[in-house]
Parts: C-alpha cells; structure tokens; sequence
C-alpha cells in the first residue's frame, strides 16, 4: 500500500504557518473561500454592456435573510450574500475515505441584488439519493428552476447527490422563506458551534507555490480557488465574480503530507478536451462532466475530479489543467 493510501490513524502533524483566516463559517464550500471584503478588487473584466450589474450591499441589509434561514452568512466581495448548509449530518465514504463536510457535503445558497430591485438567488444542494425526487417536487412547488442534477463523488456510500438551484424575486425574505421550505425536504440538519481551526498535514506553502495561488484552511480542508477572467452573464444579469463561475479544488489530510482531492473545473466549451486531457495525464479521475446553469453565457462546463496522493504532488497534476482555462486567483499571492 503506498504511503498516500487511506488509513485511520494520520500521522503526527506537522506545523505549518499561520494563516489570518477569512471571517467565514466553517464548513463553507469552496465560494466561500473567496476574499470576504465590502469592496472588491479583481483581476480586469471586461464590463458587458446592456446588462444588469450586481448591487454593492452590506452584511445588515441580509439581516431578514439570516433570521429566516436560521444560521449567519457572510458578505463575498461585497456583492453577495453567501450562506452554508454543510451536511455534517451525514456519514459518506468514497473510496475508503471519510468524506467531511468542508470536502463535498456543503450546500449553499447566495443573494444578489440587481438595480431593477430584483434579488436573484443562486446555490447548490447536497441530498440523500431517497430524497432526490422529494426535492425536485419541492422546487417546482416553490418556485425554483433545478438547473442540474449530478454526483461530485465516485463509488459513494450513501449515495448523494447535487441539485443546482435557481431564482428570482422582488421580496429577498420571500426568497428565503421558499428556499428554507425547500432545505426542510433535504433533510438539512441545523448549525452547529464552529470548532476553530487548527493545523492540517499538508504542505500548504508548496500547494500554493504550484498552483499560483493563495489557498485558504478551513473545515478541515486547505482549499485553492479561481474565478474565470471574463464576466459571466446569466440572462441579462452579470455575475458577481466567482458566483456560479469558480473552480475549486480542496484537499481533505489523510496523513502523512497525503491529501483526498475533490473540487471541480469550470470551462468554456473550447477548454473542455484540453482540461480533461491534462487532468487524465496527470492521473486526476474525472466523476462528471455537466451544466451548473441553463442560461449563462458564455456557456460554462464544469467537470469533478478526485485523487489521492501527496498533495504537492496532486497541486503538479492540476497545474497544467489550470494553465490551460482562462482562470485566475481571485487575489494574487
């Protein structure tokens, strides 16, 4: 068995450097991850024209929002209001390793605020296979658009699965009354206290050093994330940066500087064969390869992977994949 297989007692940790955490509940997904600031610099974007941008707000004006939904958000650029569901509920195992929460069980929604008064709502929900039709149902009852239906894991015990969801809206409290009626049919479990951070077995300097970026720890994983250059327009609505458009790998300690790989890839379609190629040389197994949305343009595709192996090691194989999509770190290192 090689020194990067799972097993149930990692070694000794070793110390690495401090990082100041982002003011972020644990167990977000990888959006979350994004710099937490009231105001944004970004990478240069071209602004499209004839669109709906996204409306500066701050953490008070989602203050109803947050009493309906039960459980604190947190401002992401100071454009969106980004709230987490992890599943700590639930027990997954893919392929002999013990999937956390901070991994691939984090649901999550996000508000925006558009200047014709309208909030969009946008998110990801992780559901128990029994419960993918009760959702679907709830949805369509609530006033949802499903915008895809999918697995992030291989060979997973139980199985679960992942709904894109999607909505519009005048009333963002309405909103968050719907998409709470919509969770109670997901069986999402409550907040719980968050446990502070503590130092993970991996060498997050050299996962940074290859990959370009800055990642960030949190929920027991070191996560590395990326937006794409150009905007994103979803109808005649621009995207915030890194809504709906990140790639986001995490890298779940198992031990021994060995890390679980899970995240996913966003792409236009003309990246889409060089990506998978150079994720499949450098020995990344691909889950799925699918639509977040139904209407963005350009058109996104977004495609899973998942490894084991020395994380150092994982951050080399994804490089060139990352080399070969028009991404970038959403702040430079």
């Amino acid at each position: 068995m090689s020194a990067c297989q799972p097993h149930k007692n990692p070694g000794r940790a070793t110390f690495l450097r401090r990082r100041n955490l982002l003011a972020i509940a644990a167990l977000t997904p990888a959006v979350a991850k994004l710099r937490v600031i009231d105001s944004h610099a970004e990478p240069a974007r071209t602004k499209p024209t004839g669109h709906l941008h996204p409306e500066p707000t701050t953490q008070a004006a989602w203050a109803e929002v947050a009493k309906i939904l039960g459980r604190p958000g947190n401002m992401i650029q100071g454009l969106f209001y980004h709230t987490p569901f992890p599943r700590w509920d639930l027990r997954v195992v893919s392929r002999g390793i013990t999937i956390t929460p901070g991994l691939a069980l984090g649901s999550h929604a996000s508000f925006v605020r558009y200047g014709d008064g309208i909030t969009m709502v946008m998110g990801d929900l992780v559901v128990t296979e029994s419960r993918v039709q009760k959702l679907t149902d709830a949805l369509q009852a609530h006033g949802f658009i499903q915008t895809a239906i999918h697995k992030h894991l291989l060979n997973q015990t139980p199985p679960v699965w992942w709904a894109h969801i999607h909505a519009h809206g005048h009333d963002p409290a309405d909103l968050a009354r719907r998409l709470r009626a919509v969770l109670e049919e997901t069986g999402t479990p409550p907040p719980r206290p968050t446990a502070p951070p503590g130092r993970l077995d991996l060498d997050t300097a050299g996962i940074d050093a290859v990959l370009g970026s800055r990642g960030t720890a949190g929920a027991g994983v070191y996560t590395c994330t990326f937006i794409r250059r150009e905007a994103v327009v979803d109808g005649n609505r621009v995207l915030p940066p890194g809504l709906g458009a990140t790639t986001a790998f995490n890298f779940q300690p198992i031990g021994g500087g060995c890390a679980a790989l899970n995240g996913d890839f966003v792409m236009i379609a003309q990246e889409v064969q060089d990506a998978i190629g150079a994720l499949r040389r450098g020995s990344i197994d691909l889950v799925e390869l699918h639509n977040h949305g139904l209407t963005e343009e350009p058109r996104l595709f977004f495609t899973h992977i998942w490894a084991v192996g020395d994380a150092v090691t994982l951050a080399r194989a994804l490089r060139p994949a990352v080399s070969a999509t028009n991404i970038v770190p959403p702040s430079p290192l």
